[in-house]
């Protein structure tokens, strides 16, 4: 019994150090807060009373209906799942949970976007509309662009497009040209199918790649 009062002692106050990490007298209604987590960042609408409204991966709910599960703190593992089956919500947590232990920025997209933000009751407005289920794209429609609608009205994500301008760099590059062309010599030799057709490929792929780095 001793011990188990310890341990809640200990449980408690380990969970008042965490939530004494945030003010919320720093948030107000309509804030966007972004932190790190995983291998990008996330974003989320300050709602007011301790909530946050973001748009997150998780696979939980394709694999159960357990509302009580489901409502926890997605995890690292399921956001990750959830990112490769596509399936995701808008929902509201508290600042605790949306930030995972990160530190939070907050409006740090003022100074990025140049289209200025909405009223802040406008942006929550918007956040708690879309409240559910949608159709997740890690290119397309994340949580970037969830935050970027509700706030500044256009939904945009600079670190998708960052992430698709360095993959278009290394793809489409000159580096990328030669090693292909040099694959396709190696191919038609290897499998003696040196013809007008694997010919015409390997100029036209390699050619391609060489215009548009």
């Amino acid at each position: 019994m001793f011990l188990y009062q310890l341990l809640n002692f200990f449980f408690a106050a380990s969970k008042k150090e965490e939530d004494s990490k945030y003010d919320l007298s720093l948030y107000k209604r309509g804030d966007l807060l972004e932190v790190p987590r995983t291998l990008f960042t996330h974003f989320g609408i300050y709602l007011g009373d301790n909530r946050v409204a973001h748009l997150i991966p998780d696979i939980l709910p394709a694999i159960t209906k357990d509302k009580s599960a489901i409502a926890k703190m997605v995890t690292n593992n399921r956001l990750l799942m959830g990112v490769v089956t596509k399936v995701a919500s808008v929902r509201v947590d508290t600042v605790v949970d949306f930030a995972y232990g990160s530190d939070i920025l907050i409006n740090h997209m003022d100074k990025v976007c140049s289209q200025p933000p909405l009223d802040g009751d406008e942006v929550a407005r918007r956040a708690e509309k879309l409240l559910g289920s949608v159709t997740y794209s890690l290119l397309w429609y994340n949580c970037e662009h969830y935050v970027m609608y509700c706030r500044y009205g256009m939904a945009i994500s600079y670190q998708t497009y960052q992430f698709c301008t360095t993959v278009r760099k290394i793809v489409f590059s000159r580096m990328s040209a030669y090693l292909t062309a040099l694959c396709g010599v190696s191919f038609m030799l290897h499998l003696s199918c040196v013809t007008p057709l694997t010919v015409l490929l390997t100029v036209l792929i390699s050619f391609t790649i060489w215009m548009a780095s």
